[in-house]
């Protein structure tokens, strides 16, 4: 008896060990930009509140840090580029990241949330709204 219950959690161990949400799911090429296109995207900041990113239509993003305080940083609102390459979100912007391109991979994990991971290995969740 005791070997079957050390198997049984065995089997129970590997099976959520390798679950994951079953509405995760990694976006890519048009997905990915019918996701974000025309939408407002809140990053969630380790201090606390929302960071919001405007994804116009047009390729331009429009980022707001103005109500978290941030204009003692660094230019708190910013408009940039952004494009979809493969299955990563780029964007550029003209002064925030010294104007460096930066790309993330973005895994929907609901109807209206998403988690990123940026190329530099940073990562967070973020709701979305549009």
């Amino acid at each position: 008896m005791p070997r079957q219950n050390f198997a049984l959690a065995a089997a129970a161990v590997v099976l959520f060990a390798n679950a994951s949400p079953a509405s995760a799911e990694q976006l890519a090429g048009n997905d990915l930009k019918q996701f974000v296109n025309g939408k407002r995207v809140y990053l969630e900041t380790p201090f606390g509140g929302e960071f919001p990113l405007s994804y116009k239509p047009s390729g331009v993003v429009t980022g707001d840090g103005t109500a978290l305080g941030l204009g003692k940083y660094f230019r708190p609102k910013e408009s940039g580029k952004w494009w979809v390459d493969g299955e990563n979100l780029c964007q550029k912007w003209p002064t925030w990241y010294d104007g460096k391109t930066s790309c993330f991979r973005i895994r929907k994990t609901g109807e209206r949330s998403l988690d990123w991971v940026r190329d530099d290995g940073r990562s967070g969740s973020a709701r979305i709204e549009g």
